[in-house]
């Protein structure tokens, strides 16, 4: 997130309300549920990358691929504000979710699309990684159980690579766990392992930020801050790790490579031992699920924002043996309101934890999540009849491609939401059809171009490829 800019987080107001239960709802049917689904996954990729490659062409720039914040596609100008590095992870995200698409084409023995451009997109995946850099640099922390210096990536650009300020509260923990995400596919995609030790070398940062200290009776108090210059703890902070940490642990599922963990014992001793990795993601991903979902869910099925209350907000330290660490800041207030992609990256969690455990109190979670976020985010339009609306005030429309992906992970252990993911098919195709102006589409899909204010995110114009890439491949699955 950009740590600067928190206020965004209360003008991003979500659509909220009561709209009943959704199978008492008159869900979408529309062409997407009547074209072959062969037929609908090539166009919804040949879409995916249409609208990638114009926005590359408009928000980049520059052989360091410095990408620019809004673009107006009626001006034809860029901002000279650049994105942050959130923003800079929506391209990656992209090019991960078409390259998946391409390969899905051709396992499915069509490998025309695929032969003509994953070269292409590789290509454009490691440039982007090469020029992440630009947001890289290093600082020296103290944590809960260390003091060490790590190299992480700060919320703004550097003028160079690897020189960025990322001390303090320029760098925030849900940063780095997206890139965790992004990584993570990328390597599955490519093979390519620097990918991988990037991905657990970030996995180590963040863990090192968990609260690993004790309460009163002696229970871990959980729960991982915005940052390490924050003593809040956010929902997008917590749940986004959670699926990684599985897919690290399935990695390692056949392995007996071991890792450090770091915990503190009775009496406040900081301790070390070895635990096989396969454990140790497990653990940590079940954790990480069990403190947000026990702090931050609300009795309407959707998740506040943070557990704030602190008072003094300040970081406190204590000292052990002489050695300085991170101490507890009680917490005790749930902030909200609720944002689409704080429920989306909880079900994706439950989603991928019951596939691993086969536990089916995550079965449970995930359909109740599914139901009941459909049902608070959204909402029947009256512009449009036979759609449903997002929230596409600040944020929202990033936040809502995660609640989007988290419907079609869950989607093969709970059709139900079939439903739900074509409320997005139908928006994409609306926008796409009577909006699309020099390659990018308006915030809104489906009320169409603000005459007032027509510059657009880049992370939304990457957002809308990654959907439609998600798509083709969710539509290619279904055939």
């Amino acid at each position: 997130m950009l740590i600067l800019l928190l206020f965004f987080f209360t003008l991003a107001t979500g659509a909220c309300g009561s709209h009943g239960n959704p199978g008492d709802q008159t869900l979408p049917d529309n062409g997407a549920n009547t074209t072959a689904p062969a037929e609908l996954a090539e166009r919804n990729l040949l879409r995916a990358m249409e609208l990638a490659d114009a926005a590359v062409a408009h928000y980049f720039t520059g052989e360091g691929m410095a990408m620019a914040r809004f673009y107006n596609p009626y001006t034809d100008v860029r901002s000279n504000e650049k994105g942050s590095v959130w923003m800079y992870t929506a391209p990656i995200e992209a090019v991960n979710a078409i390259l998946h698409a391409l390969q899905a084409q051709k396992a499915q023995g069509h490998a025309e699309l695929h032969d003509a451009h994953v070269e292409r997109y590789r290509d454009l995946l490691a440039r982007l990684y090469d020029n992440l850099a630009y947001y890289q640099g290093t600082f020296e922390l103290t944590s809960f159980t260390q003091t060490r210096e790590w190299t992480v990536y700060g919320v703004h650009r550097a003028s160079s690579k690897g020189n960025a300020n990322v001390a303090g509260i320029e760098n925030v923990y849900d940063d780095q766990q997206w890139l965790v995400r992004e990584l993570l596919h990328s390597y599955k995609l490519t093979g390519d392992m620097r990918y991988l030790q990037e991905a657990e070398y970030l996995t180590e940062y963040v863990l090192d930020g968990w609260d690993c200290t004790l309460d009163a009776s002696g229970k871990v108090n959980g729960g991982i801050p915005w940052g390490p210059g924050y003593t809040t703890k956010h929902s997008c902070s917590n749940g986004p790790f959670i699926s990684s940490l599985v897919w690290l642990h399935e990695h390692y599922t056949a392995s007996d490579e071991e890792i450090q963990h770091r915990y503190i014992a009775p009496g406040g001793k900081r301790e070390t031992t070895s635990m096989k990795k396969r454990d140790y993601y497990l653990r940590f991903a079940e954790a990480v699920y069990a403190w947000q979902k026990d702090h931050l869910l609300r009795q309407d099925g959707v998740y506040d924002d943070f557990m704030g209350g602190c008072g003094n907000c300040d970081i406190r330290y204590e000292t052990v043996d002489g050695v300085r660490y991170r101490a507890n800041t009680p917490l005790s207030d749930r902030v909200g309101p609720p944002y689409s992609y704080n429920t989306g990256s909880m079900l994706s969690g439950a989603t991928d934890l019951y596939r691993a455990t086969g536990n089916t109190a995550y079965l449970n979670d995930l359909k109740k999540f599914s139901d009941d976020s459909f049902r608070y985010f959204a909402k029947t339009s009256e512009r449009v009849p036979g759609h449903f609306e997002y929230a596409v005030t600040g944020f929202n429309n990033w936040f809502n491609g995660v609640l989007m992906r988290a419907y079609i992970e869950a989607y093969p252990a709970y059709n139900q939401t079939a439903q739900y993911i074509n409320t997005f098919q139908q928006n994409l195709d609306y926008g796409y059809a009577n909006f699309l102006h020099n390659g990018i589409l308006p915030h809104n899909l489906l009320e169409g171009w603000d005459d007032g204010n027509r510059n657009v995110e880049g992370m939304f114009a990457f957002t809308f490829a990654a959907e439609y890439a998600l798509l083709s491949e969710y539509a290619l699955g279904k055939e």
